[in-house]
């Protein structure tokens, strides 16, 4: 029986840690230092086909992809049928702390 409940246990522990690091919070206004340095370029002006910061329409349908799918998508790139984003957005030196404070910061602006 207790090695059911230390099995129990440690399967709880592990979800429990996994669940944390999924779940990341992102800072938004720490994320308007690293939008004003490194992103604006792109979506300020709709380069590449950017959205650009604040247009509610192009926003909508990236935002109900939700948070996770645009961190990711910001940190590894991705190519789709308006345009494309380069891995962190052209800036290899971003932690991926700083792209998901960056998307939550165009986020919140664009929602």
């Amino acid at each position: 029986m207790s090695r059911f409940v230390s099995a129990a246990l440690c399967t709880l522990f592990v979800f429990s840690v996994c669940s944390a690091e999924a779940k990341a919070v992102y800072n938004p206004a720490a994320g308007k230092v690293v939008y004003d340095a490194s992103c604006t370029s792109c979506h300020k002006t709709g380069l590449m086909g950017a959205p650009k910061l604040g247009d509610k329409v192009a926003w909508a349908p990236r935002i109900a992809q939700g948070e996770a799918m645009l961190v990711s998508k910001s940190i590894k790139g991705f190519t789709g049928k308006k345009g494309m984003m380069p891995p962190k957005g052209g800036n290899a030196k971003l932690t991926a702390l700083q792209v998901g404070n960056a998307t939550a910061y165009m986020v919140q602006q664009s929602k």
